[in-house]
């Protein structure tokens, strides 16, 4: 009879613990739909959270029971600021949203540099770069994608649709803008977009400059929970799976590591060496899958930020060099 009664409440023993991690397991996949939610689809209103490497132990608790607050990125800069011949646009898209942009013009024999910006940010985030564009003698289109700045929508796909908006917008400027080549510059997830652009929508720029593109969707998630130290299995998994269900594609397949194998064009990366979003190995895993021509540039003690803020000098001649020697390249090309 004891036999029996130990065997009994072992089972009951093993029943409680299965319960309790099946209640368990659902609760994390609850949390991980909320914040894949919250960090997919922007708030009208509030604080938003602070950056991941930031927060408290507290403010990481509140964070991992209620969501970060990612409030929609705004700006009532104006085109002046960029400079007094820049003009404002507005572009149309396929699904029937718009895109806002300025144009800057430095004649029509300058190339086009179409600039693209980083997840929860808008186009005036990336004046630096566009101005220092227009320092080289190029000519900007700098670019606010859905759910940003003046654009339409309040959501982000952390570079998947955003994909869409650069093939729109590469399809105006060659229709409207008659310049004889495309030059295509991305920061963060602005990169990630050029990257799918081209492998998954037939873009051809003459150029690419990308700034600390992340390898894969699944790693730039676990580095937002190694940033808060906490441990990333199995949240991160979670995390990609409902942010993709819910936005409509596969997040394990969103891999800027694989879009890169489809370059066609001389490219130039760039990156930090103390960025904690994107690792360097990371970003040396995107540069590695690009076929050549290609050129890698690293930024000494830059996190995840802008290198020409803190490079201005180094960061324009990197890209001066970059472009003088592809633009040599081609017309030795043609020569040809």
């Amino acid at each position: 009879m004891r036999r029996l009664d130990l065997n009994r409440k072992t089972k009951i023993g093993f029943r409680v613990i299965g319960i309790g991690l099946a209640i368990g397991f659902a609760l994390l996949n609850v949390l991980a739909y909320n914040h894949a939610y919250a960090m997919t689809h922007y708030a009208a209103e509030g604080v938003r959270t602070k950056k991941p490497e930031r927060l408290s132990v507290a403010d990481t608790l509140k964070v991992l029971v209620r969501g970060v607050r990612v409030i929609r990125p705004v700006s009532d800069r104006k085109p002046a600021e960029l400079d007094p011949s820049c003009e404002a646009l507005t572009l149309a898209t396929a699904d029937g949203g718009t895109l806002s942009a300025w144009y800057c013009e430095r004649g029509t024999a300058t190339p086009l540099v179409l600039v693209f910006h980083g997840y929860a940010f808008e186009k005036t985030k990336l004046l630096p770069e566009a101005k220092a564009f227009l320092e080289l003698g190029a000519s900007v289109l700098l670019v606010d994608f859905r759910g940003s700045g003046g654009s339409s929508g309040n959501a982000t796909t952390i570079g998947v649709r955003e994909a869409d908006d650069v093939a729109t917008v590469v399809r105006y400027a060659k229709a409207r803008f008659p310049h004889a080549t495309t030059v295509l510059f991305g920061q963060s997830m602005g990169a990630v977009a050029i990257l799918r652009a081209v492998s998954e929508r037939s873009v051809a720029p003459d150029a690419v400059i990308l700034e600390a593109p992340f390898d894969t969707l699944l790693d730039a998630v676990r580095n937002r929970f190694i940033s808060m130290h906490v441990p990333p299995f199995p949240s991160a998994e979670l995390l990609v799976f409902w942010g993709g269900l819910q936005c409509g594609f596969n997040g394990f397949r969103h891999n800027p590591a694989d879009y890169a194998k489809a370059l066609r064009c001389p490219a130039l990366f760039m990156h930090g060496n103390r960025d904690l979003r994107v690792s360097v190995e990371e970003s040396r895993r995107v540069f590695a899958a690009a076929p050549e021509p290609k050129a890698y540039r690293e930024f000494e003690g830059v996190g995840h930020e802008s290198y020409v803020a803190q490079y201005p000098d180094e960061w324009k001649a990197e890209v001066k060099k970059f472009l003088r020697t592809w633009r040599n390249g081609n017309e030795q090309t043609k020569d040809q």
